[in-house]
């Protein structure tokens, strides 16, 4: 028979938060993501695998190419790039590279990230595969190999172009990886202000510049596409990514980042409830040379619930009880349920923590007898 076992009351007030609906936030971006990095919960979204323009912000993913050479020894920061006239020539904004120089890969990586410079982009792209063409299929690739599905890069800049098209959804991918993947290099986005050929710049990323635990990463702008920003900001331990685009003005692009962000860090936050390997519930054994079994979960269990929604969830644990044995450790022999309000209920399997062996004949005798007489196994 199956049977459903309830934490002990002590175990649940220690660990139990519930999730009710957010209170509604409206926002001037059309697209929009928020999330939280550590459990990947989606804090708030609006459009969020529309397409659209993403402008200077397919710059991370040049710079994520960047980083790539860099981790696994292809580059150095003091290598150094030619520039070609194409690159020199680029409008837009500029890093100011000088035709037939060579710059090296950090004053790039510094160029692109703080000044945004769309020659500079063009020299990474030849330096790395010879054509911005070639560069770009190159994006594409990694971004299929990152889970970017709806993304398609056509340069290596963000120039407008209407085949050159991502996601917000696909943007925060991006982000996450480049935090993820690079943490000796993320530093770079934080940066405020770089010179290069006398010509000094400050970073467009206007979070950076407010005490909100912001260090990364770019903005954007197109006449078609809008003011947009993706950005990402840390409090104790605790890191949430933003996606904003098509917003009316930069002032806009500000306030809304910061009021974004702020909402996030204020409403929500993230609840431990169990780690790894630890055991969540004992379980009754039948047949076995021990009575009972631990169950234990696999992977640290860590939600991102609102602060506000603490006594609605349910915790439980559902199995087929006794368990027979013999039992190997690992074995699945419990779910455990997490019941949240407005949520899909979520299911996580719990393992068997130990071996169990089988009685032998006349012990597992005795034992039929004794549950025959008294209803129950010890």
């Amino acid at each position: 028979m199956k049977l459903k076992w309830y934490l002990p009351a002590a175990l649940i007030c220690a660990f139990l938060v519930s999730a009710g609906p957010s209170a509604a936030l409206e926002t001037l971006g059309k697209q929009v993501i928020l999330l939280d990095m550590t459990t990947g919960t989606i804090l708030f979204s609006k459009n969020a695998d529309e397409a659209m323009t993403p402008s200077s912000m397919s710059k991370i993913m040049t710079v994520y190419k960047l980083f790539e050479r860099l981790k696994d020894g292809g580059l150095s920061l003091t290598d150094t790039f030619s520039v070609s006239e194409k690159a020199w020539r680029k409008k837009g904004s500029k890093m100011f590279v000088a035709v037939k120089s060579r710059v090296k890969i950090e004053d790039l990586i510094r160029g692109i990230i703080v000044q945004s410079g769309n020659d500079a982009t063009i020299v990474v792209a030849e330096g790395l595969s010879g054509s911005e063409g070639g560069f770009a299929d190159e994006l594409n690739e990694t971004a299929k190999q990152l889970g970017m599905k709806n993304s398609n890069f056509l340069n290596a800049s963000g120039w407008p172009d209407p085949g050159h098209v991502t996601t917000a959804r696909d943007l925060a991918t991006l982000a996450i990886a480049t935090i993820k993947n690079f943490p000796d290099f993320y530093h770079y986005y934080a940066e405020k202000t770089f010179t290069y050929n006398g010509i000094k710049q400050g970073n467009r990323n206007p979070v950076i510049y407010r005490n909100i635990g912001a260090d990364g990463l770019k903005t954007g702008h197109t006449e078609s596409g809008g003011y947009g920003l993706t950005a990402s900001a840390i409090r104790t331990d605790r890191r949430l990514v933003l996606v904003i685009n098509g917003l009316p003005s930069k002032k806009a692009r500000a306030v809304e980042a910061e009021r974004l962000l702020d909402w996030g860090f204020r409403e929500f936050n993230n609840y431990a409830l169990f780690k790894a390997g630890e055991t969540v519930t004992n379980a009754q054994v039948w047949m076995g040379d021990s009575g009972a079994i631990p169950l234990v979960i696999q992977k640290d269990l860590i939600l991102t619930l609102p602060r506000k929604a603490r006594r609605g969830m349910k915790v439980k644990v559902a199995m087929e009880t006794p368990i027979p044995a013999p039992i190997k450790k690992g074995d699945v022999l419990a779910t455990l349920k997490i019941e949240i309000p407005d949520r899909k209920t979520l299911e996580i399997p719990l393992v068997s923590g130990a071996d169990v062996g089988q009685l032998g004949m006349f012990s597992r005798l005795g034992a039929a007898v004794q549950y025959i007489l008294w209803g129950e196994s010890e």
